[in-house]
């Protein structure tokens, strides 16, 4: 469930009821990222930061060390926007899909786990989720000399006009070329539609929920 989706009033709340008392009024919240699904960081709501969380669309926790409500990236500007909470079997924790906006870790690593964090073999595509990121920051920062930042700054006809020529260029590619050369433009047209979504203020997790969509879909009428 996303953070600004309106319940009907005869749909029952998928995170009702919770559990709060087996961790004194608690619950462990593990943060993955909505587009690598990499595992962020680990923190604890109350119901007040859950109900924080889910208006703002920005993760809030409690605060142990604060004793108070506390928004991730308040102080930093590295916000973990809201994508999906799901509770567990037992109702007393909670999983959050977010989009990071920076480094999860005030550390400055993506996430708290730093360099020491496990990387599944399950999840090759994770660095397309680093590299959203890496233009969100160039869209952000708009450094000199960044090739992002001026395409960004030619304006979205621009950026979809190189998506075009990447797309045909693949396409030749798998005509008349070899593998690696299929693997380059391949890349090409990736990055190219990471940078037309991000301009389009999209992300690739919308995209992946829309494949899913279809999938859930076509598994029903089989």
């Amino acid at each position: 469930m996303t953070a600004h989706d309106e319940l009907d009033p005869n749909t029952r709340d998928p995170l009702e009821p919770l559990d709060w008392s087996k961790g004194g009024g608690m619950l462990p919240v593990v943060v993955q990222d909505a587009g690598s699904g990499a595992v962020l960081m680990l923190g604890y709501m109350n119901p007040a930061a859950l109900a924080a969380t889910r208006a703002s669309g920005r993760v809030t926790f409690w605060s142990r060390s604060k004793a108070r409500l506390w928004t991730k990236g308040e102080t930093s500007g590295h916000f973990l926007e809201l994508k999906q909470i799901a509770a567990d079997c037992d109702g007393d924790t909670l999983l959050i899909l977010a989009e990071p906006t920076g480094p999860a870790c005030h550390q400055g690593t993506p996430t708290c786990w730093g360099e020491h964090a496990p990387q599944a073999a399950a999840q090759p595509f994770a660095f397309l989720g680093a590299l959203e990121r890496i233009i969100s920051e160039r869209v952000a920062t708009r450094p000199p000399g960044s090739y992002t930042a001026q395409l960004l700054s030619e304006g979205t006809r621009r950026i979809a006009q190189k998506v075009g020529e990447e797309g045909l260029e693949l396409a030749l590619a798998a005509v008349a070329q070899s593998e690696p050369e299929i693997i380059g433009e391949a890349a090409d047209l990736l990055y190219h539609v990471l940078i037309l979504l991000k301009a389009k203020n999209l992300s690739l997790a919308q995209v992946v929920g829309e494949l899913e969509t279809r999938h859930r879909a076509l598994r029903r009428k089989a």
